[in-house]
């Protein structure tokens, strides 16, 4: 990915529906190179955007599951973990002996949930479950590690123009049945344009944008940028289990949130209490963010780090050879 490629991408991950244009001025080319270059992106499997409900619906609930599997059944239960729709993230460990899962559980479940499916799975040999009890998402959680990264100047100037009006009352920014057919397009493609989504839903353009901004302004919505990070050169992604003074718990899960390094980071049950995902470019990186900045943190008694060796699932999206493919 050259220079463009990246600015393209860091504006996103800042602002997934940000429009070419303002794109385009931070990134110092036209608009129609911007859209170009998104388009090529996206069909290359390195960039998906999609937007997704801001809130868990009453009594779902989030787990990362590590399970032990035989080495020859691996790959064939990582797969079937990952076609299930309640699995985000599904990735192999350890040497090929652990599929690390990310699971989702409701009151809709009916004995059909990865942990319920798990003991009875004649190739597991052991799995261990912790919920997740919170999930640091503050505004500097974001992943961007990249070399040569936005400036504030260029960052203030994505936000420069076309300010989003916030909704005028909760209520208006409450899933509301009929916004089933708008909810899809946008979980397809996060970026879909009015016309584009006004078609699908056979709404007017002024109602489709009026609820759009009041569905994003209230949360309902949010937007999520997901990347291939092989494709941008960073090969190093892993897990790090820490044991965390408990008093000392969410000042340490705010701080390694805002790493630039770091995709993931939430308290979660068990006897390590906070959970990191990062992804950095080498082995040699993920040596030094673990012994720079989270062995900075006095707060941290212990660090399990748990290399990916192969993902075959990021955030509800399937990967083939280091590349997202499509629904």
């Amino acid at each position: 990915m050259d220079r463009t490629d990246r600015r393209i991408v860091q504006c996103l991950l800042r602002d997934g529906r940000a429009s070419f244009r303002r794109i385009a001025e931070v990134a110092e080319v036209s608009e129609q190179t911007v859209a170009r270059r998104y388009r090529a992106l996206v069909a290359d499997g390195a960039v998906r955007v999609r937007a997704l409900p801001g809130h868990a619906l009453p009594g779902d609930q989030t787990w990362f599951v590590r399970v032990r599997c035989r080495p020859d059944a691996t790959d064939a239960l990582a797969d079937a973990l990952a076609a299930r729709e309640d699995t985000a993230y599904v990735s192999v460990t350890s040497g090929g002996s652990e599929i690390v899962c990310q699971a989702r559980t409701g009151l809709r479940d009916q004995g059909g949930s990865v942990l319920q499916r798990l003991p009875r799975t004649a190739r597991v040999l052991g799995f261990d479950a912790c919920a997740v009890m919170h999930m640091y998402l503050g505004s500097g959680s974001k992943w961007l590690a990249f070399d040569d990264p936005l400036t504030d100047g260029q960052a203030a100037l994505l936000h420069a123009s076309d300010p989003r009006q916030p909704a005028t009352t909760d209520r208006d920014g409450a899933p509301r049945e009929q916004d089933g057919p708008l909810l899809a397009e946008l979980a397809r493609d996060g970026r879909a344009g009015v016309v584009e989504l006004a078609r699908a839903c056979g709404w007017s353009k002024s109602r489709v944008s009026a609820r759009l901004e009041e569905l994003l302004a209230a949360g309902a919505l949010r937007v999520a940028v997901d990347l291939a990070y092989p494709r941008f050169g960073f090969h190093a992604p892993a897990y790090l289990w820490l044991t965390v003074a408990p008093g000392r718990l969410n000042a340490t899960g705010e701080a390694l949130s805002a790493h630039p390094e770091t995709t993931f980071a939430a308290a979660v049950t068990g006897s390590a209490n906070l959970l990191v995902t990062v992804t950095c470019r080498t082995m040699d990186d993920l040596y030094s963010y673990v012994t720079t900045k989270v062995g900075a943190l006095d707060a941290v008694h212990q660090v399990d780090v748990v290399p990916v060796l192969n993902r075959l699932k990021q955030a509800g999206t399937r990967l083939h050879a280091g590349r997202l493919i499509p629904a």
